[in-house]
């Protein structure tokens, strides 16, 4: 027997004056794993390589663009 049955079993042999205080607990559980259920988490390699390369961006060196002549606009 899958652990659904199980579960399916048990609210069968509950009084139905239960059900409405069961499917409280069951909109609790569900939205408190939502962000887990929405949003599978990312492999590990995938999730090193995005940080390795947030690293290396963050070591790029800023360059300016300085003007190549001394032209001005007045």
């Amino acid at each position: 027997m899958t652990i659904p049955d199980i579960a399916f079993a048990k609210l069968q042999r509950l009084p139905e004056s239960f059900l409405p205080e069961i499917n409280d607990f069951l909109d609790f559980v569900m939205h408190n794993h939502q962000n887990r259920i929405a949003e599978p988490k990312l492999p590990d390699d995938i999730a090193k390589a995005g940080a390795k390369w947030f690293e290396e961006v963050d070591r790029l060196e800023v360059m300016t663009n300085e003007p190549d002549s001394e032209f001005k606009l007045q």
